[in-house]
């Protein structure tokens, strides 16, 4: 009979946030502990005095580990699967070999406990009946800037990871395509200088940059785009096109202006076009 693969959610600071049920699973159900870091669950396991084997398993080891560990999961032993910090598979690697268990029989158990994602998302005071989480934005400026312009539009909560050697490029981008949106910046959630920062992207990059360096583990929640009033980029590009400005950068600049899509502006100012008398559909 296979054992269990147990996936052990971990505190994400304060270490009072293991639960009793991940106490239990590491010290008596399983005989293996795969983990990211295994420096840093050793740590875990010594404040705890839990004494058990462990085995590195992250993304560049994760099709031979991988395949260590269904094995011992196919001899009968059970396995627990653990992050860094935080919920296993939620930006961290994982899905393989849970996706391999799944397919092979053997049963894939989950232990709630701590997530950055939903500390961050709780309590940030925007609207939680809906949210998008998109792990960590792209770390090269092009490709974080086309994500940002496509989620300039997203009518749910948006919650999303940044490195700190990268937040202040990632509020000047903010600044420029999410002008309008409410953010809430959370750092080192449940450790001691646990910080929530609130306002515009504008508003929060300003505090950030007065420090000089930015430490600390960062989790942003962005508020849902308001649909726009369909009058309002059509009279902003009125007016820049009655200032002598041609039509295609005056669309541009009012997209740009109201953190909305280029082409989403093109077709509310095309639309009436289309729809005047004599003038062909189709």
């Amino acid at each position: 009979m296979p054992g269990s693969l147990y996936l052990v959610a971990t505190p994400i600071g304060n270490l009072d946030d293991i639960t009793l049920r991940a106490l239990r699973v590491l010290r008596e159900e399983v005989s293996l502990i795969a983990c990211e870091d295994t420096r840093q669950t050793q740590k875990l396991l010594q404040h705890f005095e839990i004494r058990k084997p462990l085995v590195s398993y992250h993304e560049h080891n994760e099709t031979q580990r991988g395949a260590e560990i269904l094995a011992a999961l196919a001899r009968g032993d059970s396995v627990a699967l653990v992050s860094d910090a935080g919920t296993p598979l939620v930006s961290d690697p994982g899905y393989r070999v849970v996706s391999e268990a799944i397919a092979h029989g053997i049963p894939v158990v989950p232990v709630p406990g701590a997530s950055a994602l939903l500390a961050a998302l709780t309590a940030s005071g925007l609207p939680i009946h809906e949210f998008r989480f998109t792990g960590f934005l792209p770390p090269k400026a092009q490709a974080r800037r086309k994500m940002l312009e496509a989620l300039a539009h997203e009518t749910m909560t948006i919650v999303a990871y940044e490195s700190p050697h990268r937040i202040l490029e990632t509020l000047a981008d903010m600044q420029e395509l999410l002008a309008n949106a409410s953010i809430v910046l959370t750092r080192e959630v449940t450790k001691v200088h646990e910080e929530f920062l609130r306002g515009s992207a504008a508003a929060i990059l300003e505090i950030l940059e007065a420090r000089g360096t930015v430490k600390g583990e960062i989790t942003l929640v962005i508020s849902p785009a308001q649909e726009a009033e369909t009058g309002e980029p059509l009279e902003e590009v009125a007016k820049l096109t009655a200032a002598g400005m041609e039509r295609m950068e005056a669309i541009k600049t009012v997209a740009k202006r109201l953190g909305l899509p280029k082409r989403e502006v093109y077709r509310l100012v095309s639309e009436p076009d289309s729809n005047r008398p004599g003038k062909r559909r189709g």
